[in-house]
């Protein structure tokens, strides 16, 4: 990653939001029905990537906003269990965190269209705290999960994260037989 001193943060804060749409484009035929299917060999269905995406961007918004560890999300959008108390509204954070292991069960997950609102408000966030940040706020050094990373670092390292995991969503598309969302 690149030196987070040369990054303007109104600059990343459009790459972020960028995020949204560029990974949207991928959604194309994802339903209420399929949300949870998963592909022979592929470790994640649509749903917990869209939470997973959500709560990863919401911690790092956590970090671009000053804290120095993440913070309790809004109930509207998640629910603070077990890993096993999502609804059709909302993500039960557990079920979706680094190294939860999603499941078929589609009562675990927020409906289609609710899963995609969750993500967009993470999106939105995320953008929204890194567009004000000042060069000490982004030179500011935090710890994400094993490793030491400015601010600007890890907002670099998130970015790259939902790329990755919208590679995951092609990977998918192959194997349940959809058809290319890029023409």
């Amino acid at each position: 990653m690149s030196d987070s001193a040369s990054l303007d943060p109104a600059t990343l804060a459009a790459m972020i939001r960028g995020t949204g749409p560029l990974l949207g484009q991928f959604l194309d035929g994802f339903d209420d029905e399929n949300r949870t299917a998963t592909g022979p060999g592929l470790p994640n269905h649509i749903s917990w990537t869209l939470g997973h995406l959500a709560i990863t961007m919401h911690f790092a918004a956590d970090f671009a906003a000053g804290f120095n560890e993440p913070q309790k999300l809004p109930t509207s959008d998640w629910i603070h269990g077990d890993g096993t108390a999502g609804d059709p509204s909302r993500y039960d954070t557990e079920s979706v965190r680094y190294k939860s292991d999603p499941t078929t069960d589609a009562k675990r997950y927020p409906r289609m269209v609710r899963a995609r609102e969750i993500f967009d408000v993470a999106v939105d966030r995320f953008a929204e705290e890194t567009a004000g940040l000042t060069p000490s706020g982004m030179q500011r050094e935090i710890k994400w999960g094993t490793n030491m990373l400015t601010v600007g670092g890890l907002i670099q390292r998130v970015s790259f994260h939902n790329g990755v995991h919208a590679g995951q969503i092609i990977d998918l598309r192959r194997a349940l037989g959809m058809p290319n969302a890029i023409g």
